[in-house]
């Protein structure tokens, strides 16, 4: 039987960094206005609880999971890149890589951390696996590979997904 409403306790942290997330970023919808306003008034003490409701009504509506940036469009689902309307050929992990940096773009992660994203196994410390793994990605997915706008590196920490596009 599908539930149709689930009950989720948010802390003060989460609801304040929902918050800012959303104001920094998101789709310029009268939805996300309406929710910013929801959480505004939840921090504030206006309201205890916030009911959310897909437009869509059903999964369907979420089907596609696309993510937009630059020139580039990453559909989940699908498990396709395109860059310039021109598709892509990735390897399993390197989707999952990119996947994973732009779904949290503008976050900063180490190696260790990309790889307990992506792989199942255990961290082995081999920082050059992943440096090979974003460097195909970046041949594949920059225009200028050696000047990369997407996949930044953040010398002595790791890689971001550039938030700025």
């Amino acid at each position: 039987m599908k539930k149709s409403i689930g009950l989720i306790h948010m802390d003060s942290s989460l609801i304040r960094w929902l918050y800012e997330k959303l104001k920094l970023s998101g789709p310029d919808t009268d939805a996300r206005a309406e929710l910013l306003e929801g959480l505004e008034d939840l921090m504030n003490g206006a309201v205890s609880a916030l009911m959310l409701e897909s437009a869509g009504g059903d999964a369907a509506a979420f089907a596609e999971d696309e993510i937009r940036c630059g020139a580039l469009c990453i559909f989940a689902r699908s498990r396709r890149v395109l860059r310039d309307n021109t598709e892509l050929s990735l390897t399993p992990k390197e989707f999952d890589i990119l996947y994973f940096l732009a779904r949290n773009r503008g976050e900063v992660f180490t190696k260790e951390q990309i790889y307990q994203a992506v792989w199942d196994s255990d961290y082995l410390l081999d920082d050059s696996n992943i440096m090979a793994f974003i460097r195909k990605l970046r041949k594949k997915i920059e225009p200028n590979p050696d000047a990369p706008e997407y996949i930044l590196t953040i010398w002595g920490i790791g890689y971001k997904f550039n938030d700025q596009l």
